[in-house]
């Protein structure tokens, strides 16, 4: 089962990847299914649909939902019988945007959800907005607490995305995993509880990373606390990063002791060997 549960096309902001050549090229990748999961991120893009032609223009937006669902559909009758394609979103969700995402997941029949942590307070990790002005711990504590807080109030989602997302952009260095250890586990416990999983985003090794993401402390931490469902996406946005390490991260992940991965239908959780 070669899938990948973490793509991001032209509907997303950052991404000029077309929908169609995205499942062309996971076709001839031998891919199974796909999951897209383009980006939504309340607080700081607007949704395409409120506003005017000329009000767009400068605008950083959001999905164009319409469209977006119309072209997911279409897709998914021409190539039924080559590959399956589910509908999915990526919720880049902070605590005060938590009623705009319940609006929307309201409105469309969604496969699967991430929620990610992209900002903090509507400040940008990756451009140093949210880590400036604050020392290491206070950024990381403050990172992680915002999604702790996120999911102790938000229940409609599948998995946590790129868990500790924020170790990417931190430009002090590597922060020790034991000062965060207690609140990874107090989410890692939440997510357990509410019946819902963490992926791994193969885009570490693009990155660079010396580790997974999440790191194997948190896959270890999550397993040994009794979680069990894992969802694994490259978070592509263009042709060379589809399906990227997809194989290489089911081997890691049988090392650190899983024995399955998982797809979603839905909103439901389909299991897997490795």
């Amino acid at each position: 089962m070669f899938c990948d549960y973490h793509v991001h096309t032209y509907y997303s902001d950052d991404s000029v990847y077309p929908m169609e050549d995205v499942v062309t090229d996971a076709i001839g990748l031998g891919m199974a299914e796909i999951c897209f999961t383009d980006h939504v991120d309340y607080g700081i893009k607007v949704d395409p649909e409120k506003l005017t032609e000329e009000e767009k223009i400068g605008k950083i937006l959001n999905v164009e939902y319409p469209a977006y669902f119309e072209e997911l559909d279409r897709l998914k009758e021409k190539y039924a019988e080559n590959i399956a394609i589910r509908a999915g979103l990526e919720f880049g969700m902070q605590v005060h945007t938590i009623n705009d995402f319940q609006k929307l997941y309201d409105r469309y029949a969604l496969d699967f959800v991430i929620l990610s942590c992209h900002q903090v307070g509507d400040k940008e990790f990756w451009t140093q907005d949210f880590q400036n002005g604050k020392t290491q711990k206070e950024y990381n504590d403050s990172y992680y607490q915002e999604i702790l807080d996120v999911i102790s109030r938000y229940k409609d989602y599948s998995v946590l995305g790129h868990l500790d997302l924020i170790k990417r952009y931190d430009m002090q260095g590597d922060y020790p995993f034991e000062a965060v250890k207690e609140i990874i586990a107090e989410i890692l416990k939440q997510v357990i509880q509410d019946g819902k999983g963490i992926e791994v985003n193969t885009s570490s090794h693009r990155y660079g990373l010396k580790d997974l993401t999440p790191s194997r402390a948190i896959l270890r931490l999550y397993k040994d606390l009794g979680g069990r469902i894992v969802t694994i996406g490259s978070d592509s946005h263009e042709k060379h990063h589809l399906g990227a390490y997809i194989e290489d991260t089911k081997l890691e992940l049988k090392a650190l002791g899983y024995e399955q991965y998982c797809t979603f239908e839905g909103m439901q959780p389909i299991f897997h060997e490795l």
